[in-house]
């Protein structure tokens, strides 16, 4: 079976609707529910792009998004978003693949994080569950998370000390909080 996968970068500005279409369709497969209008949300996501034998089979993107431990700075994060591989190509490494290279593509940032599916899967990949508070900011007010909801953090070259048991925030935005 081959398992390569070839591997493109792309800032969604450079994504006309018609490039668009293939990505939301894969990742409306592999999730089983329409994310379109969660990808309208997505403000100047880059996408990573998985492609076999010239289809596409694998997707992640991220945004800049400012996360911030208790009172400290914020920090610039690259927030991770619509990890979807084709059901068709699940159990060839692709998924893997994908996050590996947005690893690679995001070290200028201070730090990474997302809202995990699978946490197992992301702990593989040295990604670490937050265990503190989790808060939304609006102009005046910190927001509570559910206590449903989870973040993984991964540590970049630029990431400060951080304490895993503090409270951590994020901005508000239109789509999903986290």
């Amino acid at each position: 079976m081959n398992n390569q996968l070839t591997i493109q970068v792309v800032q969604s500005a450079f994504l006309s609707d018609e490039d668009r279409k293939p990505i939301i369709a894969l990742c409306n497969r592999a999730c089983e529910e329409d994310l379109e209008p969660l990808f309208n949300t997505f403000v100047g996501a880059t996408h990573v792009l998985g492609y076999h034998n010239g289809l596409l089979a694998s997707h992640a993107l991220w945004v800049t998004r400012d996360l911030q431990v208790g009172n400290s700075p914020l920090l610039r994060t690259a927030y991770i978003e619509a990890l979807a591989t084709d059901p068709a190509y699940r159990g060839r490494g692709f998924a893997t693949a994908i996050m590996k290279r947005v690893a690679d593509e995001i070290q200028d940032y201070e730090l990474a994080a997302l809202s995990p599916s699978s946490v197992a899967f992301y702990e593989r990949l040295g990604w670490e569950l937050w265990h503190g508070p989790l808060f939304i900011r609006t102009q005046t007010d910190l927001l509570p998370s559910p206590d449903q909801e989870q973040v993984m953090i991964l540590r970049l070259p630029k990431t400060p000390p951080l304490d895993l048991n503090a409270p951590l925030s994020a901005e508000w935005r239109e789509g999903e909080l986290w």
